[in-house]
């Protein structure tokens, strides 16, 4: 198929122009990535957003996809010499996978079935025959079939069945009819395996479950197809037979004579033993498919507001790695995020040590100039929380309890070992806990996102576009804030538009042996830096103190010359324009216009130019839980203030300080009837709750935000 048929096609199913999607293909072709296509080519595209990118993209993956299998399917038929000038037409008329598939059943080399066995022994003639349902008496006509490897006119009419069961299940009409009705009506049934109850308990609620299959939430399908993997349950999808038969027969019958007797009898044997289990198959593929995509979403969204989470940003953090018997290790990190003191205390029983930690703390809070505290969610964080608040500061010291999520993945990876090679585990963990308070997105980079634990049934999706979607959204959420090019990490790099791990290696070595980038065009200078790779790279890198001030703007080089023109027609430098509003409101920017640089750019260079270098991401807010401690505390009717923690398709978990989540059900999240969590709460959100049902056996809590007062600005995520 033509690129050009491929950027019709795309354009119609996105509801988009022509040009828009030739572009962004023709961007994407020359090796220009999401961010900077968005960011940077709006005239190109007519200022497509990620997302509708990210759609063209997959359209045009799949439809090329599609062409890899149609040339294969076409060489296999031609092989087969069984090509013809109507086939060759309908190939080349597919649009999706399935329709090719159908159209190449009939061709497909297949093992040995019934029908091929039958004819071997020569009975499609009689099956073309019965087929046309023209002939009264089949059974005399099978007489004549009667040969050494026919041994009566039963067994004739036996194999010629088994051919047109055959024909039914390879037929495109018949698969068209039957995906429609899967499609409407059909149901899937979950049931326990035979003397598995007690053993797969946790899966109790699918015993015996049944519902229609596009009705069925992408959680509960995981759900049941986990308890399926794991041998506690057994699973089924499929219509009502009567109408699928229905449906076929109204196909393939065409007449009332005992040649149709037997078409009939054949196309029920074809449901019962092909087509249905074909299709069950194809079903059970489309929602597991429709199913991860739906769980990566929620993933990917979890994702992009725990990297955007609130920055506390360059402060001297104290950071706390809590714990009871073994301690809590204490590291103090300067404004960079350099390690520059541990030590461990132990304010907590059994040791009790709580005056010599209060002394510590102070000593080190004076000593290192800390602006904050972070203290990690795991064991003995509220007991921290509490030992921290009793102590009495000299100056106002703020304090916040930070995820741990993927903590304990980070202090014992490579990564860890070689940014602290002299330090054990519980050291890189508080590290981390540190460092996420000021930068929660330099730091969580470093981990696999898969490891954070804010996902929904992610070990049970395809994982190779689970990985995709993960890298996609960090590479977004990077180069959405931008990065500081002389400070960043070599892992904050590789998820720079254009860069990748061997230039961001290449970047922090140069970095070593040459000291600080004075300016972007020193990138250039990078081994490997190429005129492509900066012109991707440049306008996400940041270079604070550069002597040219765009340096550190979002501003790209290919367009300081566009603002060199404005300072120079205005009588003033660059600087000026980045500080001096009433300068700013002379110009002019449609005298600015050319066939490159269009008003969206313009647009953009004068918000840079209003705040250089923004950071898209919202003030962090300090957060005190409810005095609870345990699920015994928790009282129905309570109202509690919680965190977020993770978002799901039934509800979303809050933190409300005891060691267990509790759950806000779908159902409970509004007074209104709502189909997404996300369009309520974000993860990290600030929320007050009310605990509604309290199981101290299962070990769960269920909250209610409905009837509920939120406090001012608790609509808006924030880090915990």
């Amino acid at each position: 198929m033509s690129t050009d048929k491929h950027i019709s096609l795309i354009a119609k199913k996105l509801s988009l122009h022509d040009w828009q999607v030739e572009n962004t293909i023709r961007l994407m072709d020359g090796g220009a990535t999401i961010p900077f296509i968005s960011r940077y080519r709006k005239e190109m595209t007519g200022s497509l957003d990620e997302v509708q990118l990210m759609h063209i993209k997959d359209e045009y993956d799949r439809l090329k996809e599609l062409d890899a299998r149609r040339e294969a399917i076409i060489k296999s038929i031609e092989e087969q010499e069984k090509m013809t000038p109507e086939l060759r037409q309908k190939i080349d008329a597919a649009l999706t996978m399935s329709e090719l598939e159908d159209i190449y059943l009939p061709y497909r080399p297949k093992r040995r079935t019934r029908a091929t066995i039958a004819r071997e022994k020569g009975l499609e003639p009689l099956a073309q025959l019965i087929m046309e349902q023209k002939e009264n008496d089949p059974s005399g006509k099978a007489e004549t079939f009667i040969n050494d490897d026919v041994a009566s006119a039963e067994e004739a009419l036996a194999g010629a069945s088994d051919i047109i069961a055959e024909w039914v299940s390879e037929d495109e009409k018949a698969r068209r009819q039957m995906r429609h009705l899967f499609e409407k009506e059909a149901v899937i049934y979950s049931k326990v395996v035979k003397g598995k109850e007690t053993e797969g308990i946790k899966y109790s609620d699918y015993y015996d479950w049944s519902e229609h299959l596009k009705k069925c939430p992408s959680h509960r399908l995981l759900a049941m197809r986990r308890g399926e993997e794991e041998g506690f349950l057994r699973i089924s999808i499929e219509p009502i037979e009567e109408n699928a038969i229905e449906a076929l027969n109204s196909i393939f019958i065409k007449g009332r004579n005992a040649s149709s007797d037997l078409v009939a009898g054949a196309v029920k044997d074809s449901w019962k033993r092909l087509l249905s289990s074909s299709m069950e198959t194809e079903f059970r593929n489309i929602s597991k498919e429709k199913a991860d995509i739906e769980a990566i979403a929620v993933f990917v969204d979890n994702l992009r507001q725990l990297l955007l989470a609130s920055p506390l940003g360059e402060k001297n953090v104290l950071a706390i790695d809590p714990g009871f018997r073994t301690g809590c290790k204490v590291v103090c990190l300067d404004r960079q995020g350099n390690l520059v003191h541990n030590e461990t205390i132990y304010p907590h029983p059994p040791q009790n040590e709580t005056a010599m930690s209060v002394k510590k703390i102070l000593t080190l809070v004076n000593a290192y100039k800390i602006e904050a505290i972070a203290i990690g969610n795991g064991t003995a964080s509220r007991e921290t929380e509490d030992f921290i608040k009793w102590v009495k500061f000299e100056n106002d010291i703020q304090v916040f309890v930070v995820s741990e999520a993927g903590a304990s993945i980070y202090s014992a990876s490579k990564t860890a070992r070689e940014e602290f090679p002299d330090y054990d585990v519980t050291v890189r963990g508080a590290v981390s806990i540190g460092r996420r308070l000021m930068d929660p997105l330099a730091e969580l980079v470093k981990i696999d996102p898969k490891s954070i634990g804010v996902g929904q049934y992610q070990h049970d999706v395809d994982q190779q576009k689970l990985q995709k979607s993960l890298d996609d959204v960090v590479m977004s959420c990077v180069n959405a804030v931008g990065v500081e090019v002389n400070t960043a990490s070599k892992h904050l790099l590789t998820y720079v538009s254009g860069l990748g791990p061997q230039l961001a290696q290449n970047i922090v070595d140069y970095r070593a042996e040459n000291g600080p980038f004075s300016s972007r065009r020193d990138l250039l200078r990078v081994k490997r830096m190429g005129e492509k790779a900066f012109e991707q790279s440049a306008g996400f890198l940041r270079i604070r103190n550069a002597s040219n001030p765009l340096d550190a703007s979002a501003v790209h080089p290919e367009s300081y010359h566009v603002v060199e023109k404005m300072s120079k027609e205005l009588g003033c430098d660059v600087r000026d324009l980045m500080t001096d509003d009433k300068k700013r409101k002379e110009i002019k920017l449609e005298s600015y216009i050319t066939p490159v640089t269009g008003l969206p750019t313009l647009k953009d260079i004068m918000d840079e130019l209003a705040k250089p270098g923004r950071d898209p991401r919202s003030k962090i807010k300090e957060f005190r839980f409810a005095e609870i401690r345990s699920m015994e505390d928790c009282i129905p009717g309570m109202v509690v203030p919680g965190i977020v923690t993770n978002v799901t398709k039934f509800g979303a978990f809050v933190d409300i300080g005891i060691k267990q989540d509790g759950l806000v059900h779908i159902s409970n999240m509004s007074k209104h009837y709502i189909t997404d969590p996300s369009s309520v709460v974000k993860l990290h959100q600030h929320v007050m709750v009310k605990i509604i049902a309290v199981d101290i056996d299962r070990k769960r809590i269920q909250l209610s935000l409905k009837d509920v007062e939120q406090a001012s600005g608790n609509r808006q995520p924030a880090t915990g």
